[in-house]
């Protein structure tokens, strides 16, 4: 993999998989897929699985669940709620953070959820 270039979802998982000495079939029966189907996607033979599946590899591989989703082309389905619910000042929003460092964002994020407790 060259410098800038994304890791695959699946190869993310297999490297997480093995360095957790996690065997395939173990894993698979985890998720509640085959060893056959897990070993395609982790060869991105197959696309990444549905969102549910993504979320569950994510809580056993100790990962973000939304960065693996994001890994696996997908956002999570609570966030295209929110979006839909206000989709001008939501995508004003992703539209100006855009453009933010990841630490500013954190630091707006920081700001908000104590706006909210106040």
């Amino acid at each position: 993999m060259s410098r800038g270039e994304k890791e695959s979802f699946g190869a993310l998982v297999r490297r997480e998989r093995e360095a957790r000495k996690i065997g395939l079939r173990e894993m698979a029966k985890m998720i509640g897929a085959s060893p056959t189907y897990l070993s395609k996607v982790e060869r991105d033979e197959f696309a990444p699985p549905a969102e549910d599946k993504v979320k569950k590899i994510a809580e056993i591989l100790e990962q973000d669940a939304d960065e693996l989703l994001a890994l696996a082309n997908r956002v999570s389905s609570d966030l295209a709620e929110i979006i839909k619910a206000r989709p001008r000042q939501m995508a004003s929003l992703l539209r100006t953070v855009q453009r933010l460092t990841p630490e500013e964002v954190a630091q707006l994020a920081r700001k908000a959820q104590q706006a909210r407790k106040s």
